[in-house]
């Protein structure tokens, strides 16, 4: 998503608005942002710096300095090191401070400083909002090329009803999306990834499975995310913890992936199919758990699971991206290139398990990917983090093509 891995330096100032910052920074966190608040000392009376610091994950900043730890907050730092500042709720005092160059408190100091783009959300009672020294600051503040929030109309603090409502915690963040999903590459993309293993159960304590960690996918999935694509991950059984900004759909065995995929194939600009599916299942689940016979052998008949990637590949449109894995112990080319052939793949990722460092359960991984046209590019070992990149890289030429 546009805002994920954003520096975003949100401003609280004092006003009854400013209880709608804890939700903000919380859908903020949520997106993937990096949160780090500055309030003004009159905010201290509306909400407190503990709620904003518990929700942020970071100190918030107050004053220049502490006396009792002896911190300075700088406040150059803290306007470089942000990818945007938020001032939310900008009170009619703090946009006349803005306005004129004003510096009487840290939040001031920070905007004096700032490099990067600031989003102003104004709040205030309706006659405030519409005196003409508010709007004179206002279009002094869009000369200087700050961004505007406009409040909204309802009933305000006051008991009177106009304009001057903060506007929702939810339109802020989706005008902060808009503006840094703009320039990325997968902005406006639908993207489908499917990761980790299958679970195909023999009974209710025991399954067939794999060493998929999910880590590959997962990897993939983010990395999509980070260049603006709206990424739907269908997974099954692992550790991990869903990528920000990412939907995550929990599966556990073929017959749910498939159904979860079928769900968003449709709509997909682009589906990755990672995930290490089960290619048998039992023929037969036993409903309850089966018993240990002493001295005898233990037969259960499998069946095959339906190929997912050969079902999407069947429906896929032609302005459709597909991307297959091939994880291979032997003639790895051969069954990658017929796989890509088969399934109706744009490219396929082969992987080879006879080479140090690839495959299931670790950071690393080597792949090999094979398009269309047959050319062959193979990368050194590299971490997954790394070969979503190469993958991802070689999906935008095809969205750009």
């Amino acid at each position: 998503m546009g805002i994920r891995g954003k520096h975003v330096l949100l401003g609280v100032c004092g006003g009854i608005a400013a209880y709608k910052s804890a939700h903000l920074t919380r859908l903020l966190v949520k997106a993937g942002a990096k949160v780090q608040v500055v309030m003004t000392p009159d905010a201290k009376n509306f909400i407190t710096p503990l709620t904003l610091s518990t929700l942020s994950g970071n100190p918030v900043r107050v004053d220049y300095f502490d006396p009792a730890s002896g911190e300075w907050n700088n406040h150059v730092h803290l306007a470089l090191a942000a990818d945007a500042i938020v001032v939310a709720p900008a009170s009619a005092n703090t946009l006349a401070k803005f306005s004129h160059g004003l510096c009487d408190n840290l939040l001031c100091a920070v905007y004096l400083s700032a490099k990067s783009p600031v989003f102003l959300a104004p709040a205030m009672d309706l006659d405030m909002w519409k005196h003409e020294s508010t709007q004179s600051n206002i279009a002094r503040l869009k000369s200087f090329g700050n961004h505007i929030i406009p409040p909204g109309d309802g009933e305000l603090a006051s008991g009177l009803t106009g304009t001057g409502r903060l506007a929702e915690p939810e339109e802020i963040l989706a005008v902060l999306h808009t503006f840094f999903s703009t320039a990325l590459p997968l902005s406006g993309k639908r993207a489908l990834v499917t990761a980790g293993p299958t679970y195909e159960a023999i009974d209710p304590v025991r399954y067939i499975g794999n060493h998929s960690s999910g880590k590959m996918g997962y990897a993939i999935a983010s990395r999509l995310a980070d260049l603006g694509a709206d990424v739907t991950l269908v997974s099954g059984p692992t550790v991990l913890s869903t990528p920000a900004g990412v939907k995550s759909v929990s599966v556990t065995s073929a017959a749910e992936m498939l159904d979860a995929c079928l769900a968003n194939f449709a709509e997909t600009d682009i589906t990755v199919m990672s995930a290490a599916v089960a290619d048998y299942k039992p023929k037969v689940a036993a409903e309850r758990k089966i018993k240990k016979n002493e001295g005898q052998g233990f037969t259960i008949e499998l069946v095959k699971t339906t190929d997912i990637l050969t079902t999407l590949g069947q429906r896929k449109r032609a302005e459709q991206i597909l991307v297959g894995f091939a994880l291979e112990t032997h003639d790895e080319q051969i069954h990658a290139v017929e796989k890509l052939q088969k399934k109706n793949l744009d490219f396929i990722v082969l992987n080879s398990m006879r080479d140090e460092g690839a495959g299931f359960a670790g950071d690393t991984n080597k792949i090999t990917i094979i398009d269309q046209k047959r050319n062959i590019e193979s990368f050194e070992l590299k971490s997954k983090a790394e070969v979503a990149r190469d993958i991802c890289t070689r999906i935008i030429a095809l969205v750009q093509s």
